[in-house]
């Protein structure tokens, strides 16, 4: 196991390498001077080099490229474009909020989600079956502003029950009063796929020999669900939550954005919306070693999960 988990990070290294010249590729060579865009539209050439030479990127690409690489193995990206905040103090006071909203958000959906579709696996074919599946498709094609704008003007607006924006500097506060609206929206957004989801992987697992073998041994209909059938099911399900995790990084773009919550997914929006790059570039890189740990998160997960899973 130790083995398997230094081969594994050793490869993070080459992987990472390739990541790292692909963004200063896009954001140095293709992506245009972005001195031009900080200047404005009144501007003279004194002014753009003054600018260039404050950004850095009037020196060689492979000095540019060199420091690039020292601001990612030191995780120091400097300072932001357009408000001069060092992008470390962004990501220490922008990440709490998102993981605020996403922790329990992940969590919430992840056991609601499963514990629904094992209901309608086991009905699978009856009625409470499809009319639990035409209700996902419903709510899939709806779009997530529908959702905002429709809990906003009902839940908050017009009943009161929650703020309509805003955060506050209590934890409990905030994961109470201000959280709780943006996590509802977001559960009513994923439940739907996530049931789908997982109700084929259970029935992926139903059909199988095994599951007929232990009827017939006569073991209870609740423990060839949860013991056997949910159990090798949880491989593909650990799979689509390594997947989301590293999400959590990002936040939810719109819910924090049309809240006024100050996440990290508001702070990429605006970073956009600027051509903030260091903060662009810096959250690229993050998110890229936050999915190669939690590859590996789920592989570990896989060991446990099923002792069968050899780690080669």
């Amino acid at each position: 196991m130790t083995a398997y988990i230094i081969r594994r990070l050793w490869q993070i290294v080459p992987t990472m390498a390739g990541v790292i010249l692909l963004i200063f590729v896009l954001f140095n060579v293709v992506g245009g001077d972005p001195a031009y865009l900080l200047a404005g539209k009144i501007s003279n050439p004194e002014s753009i080099a003054n600018i260039r030479k404050q950004l850095g990127i009037d020196e060689p690409y492979w000095m540019q490229l060199l420091i690039f690489v020292k601001q990612v193995l030191t995780f120091d990206f400097g300072q932001s474009w357009s408000t001069n905040e060092f992008v470390s103090n962004i990501f220490a006071t922008r990440l709490p909020p998102s993981l605020m909203i996403g922790i329990p958000l992940m969590i919430l959906e992840t056991l609601i989600a499963i514990s629904i579709a094992l209901g309608v696996a086991y009905l699978r074919g009856s009625f409470t079956d499809r009319a639990a599946m035409v209700t996902c498709t419903v709510a899939q094609s709806v779009s997530i502003l529908v959702y905002i704008i429709v809990f906003q003007y009902w839940l908050a607006y017009r009943f009161g029950w929650f703020p309509v924006q805003g955060w506050g500097n209590h934890f409990f506060e905030n994961l109470v009063k201000y959280a709780s609206l943006p996590v509802l929206i977001g559960l009513v957004v994923s439940l739907a796929p996530n049931i789908r989801l997982y109700r084929t992987f259970l029935l992926d697992e139903i059909n199988q020999d095994y599951v007929r073998t232990a009827r017939a041994k006569g073991l209870g209909e609740s423990r060839v669900m949860f013991v056997h059938v949910l159990r090798n099911a949880s491989i593909p399900i650990i799979t689509n939550l390594m997947i989301q995790l590293p999400g959590l990084l990002v936040g939810l773009f719109l819910i924090e954005r049309f809240f006024s919550i100050p996440g990290i997914g508001r702070e990429v929006i605006l970073a956009v919306e600027r051509s903030d790059f260091p903060v662009i570039k810096a959250i690229t890189v993050y998110v890229a070693l936050a999915t190669m740990l939690a590859n590996l998160a789920a592989d570990l997960l896989y060991k446990a999960v099923d002792p069968r899973v050899e780690l080669k």
